[in-house]
């Protein structure tokens, strides 16, 4: 099977607006206009995070008509008063068929997909949702000669980790592992009583900045300390 690789990482917002005004307070940068995604009734914002590596503001698009199907990583479950956050990411792999029979976890369906210029097949289950409490993540498979993140400006971030947290952190390791995903991410245990979520560690022209779920967390502030705290405490499962 092909070894996999952290393709991207996705905010999800009820507005694109909303999106882009988290991401801006959070890395202190602004994400470019992307596209439409015309079969899934959304648009996007990017960030470029590296040469294969972005960061993505994905909302519904007010104006075209609602999709036929549920929108792609649980959009249809954020209200008008939903906090945008850091929600889901996207693994790349050069054969999405082989690396789905192959995962611990069901990962949906593979599907063709197309941006003007753009074309590949994604995994996207039938309900719309994201796997694995919301922490699972997307296959993709690009069918282009450059990845989309070299043609993005390059505002000066990059992507130092990801941390997935989550309360049975050994099944995230078994998935990460049958996946053979070779990326900078680990597996926390999320403190008892809290939900699993996604931590991305980000380096920005104004230092390390922490981009995860409904607020932006700044090293330094208390916000920040706790997290760090938690993170500490939770024992490592995973690579």
């Amino acid at each position: 099977m092909a070894r996999c690789f952290l393709d991207h990482i996705a905010v999800t917002a009820f507005s694109l607006d909303a999106g882009a005004a988290f991401v801006l307070e959070t890395l202190g940068v602004s994400p470019q206009v992307g596209g439409e995604h015309p079969r899934m009734a959304t648009h996007n914002l990017l960030l470029r995070l590296g040469d294969s590596t972005f960061l993505e503001v994905i909302a519904p698009n007010p104006a075209v008509p609602a999709a036929s199907r549920p929108r792609w990583f649980a959009l249809d479950s954020i209200g008008s008063q939903s906090p945008p956050s850091l929600s889901t990411w996207v693994v790349r792999t050069s054969d999405i068929r082989a690396t789905v029979a192959a995962s611990s976890e069901p990962l949906g369906n593979v599907e063709p997909m197309s941006r003007g210029a753009l074309n590949w097949f994604i995994t996207i289950p039938a309900d719309g949702s994201v796997p694995l409490d919301g922490i699972a993540p997307a296959l993709i498979e690009w069918h282009t000669d450059v990845h989309p993140a070299a043609k993005l400006e390059d505002k000066g971030l990059s992507l130092v980790k990801l941390e997935i947290m989550h309360p049975n952190p050994d099944r995230v390791s078994r998935l990460l592992s049958s996946l053979e995903l070779d990326a900078p991410v680990s597996v926390l245990s999320a403190p008892s009583g809290e939900s699993a979520r996604l931590v991305a560690h980000i380096n920005t022209p104004q230092g390390l900045r922490l981009l995860s779920a409904h607020q932006p967390l700044v090293p330094g502030d208390r916000r920040q300390a706790a997290l760090a705290g938690s993170l500490r405490a939770a024992p490592s499962a995973g690579p």
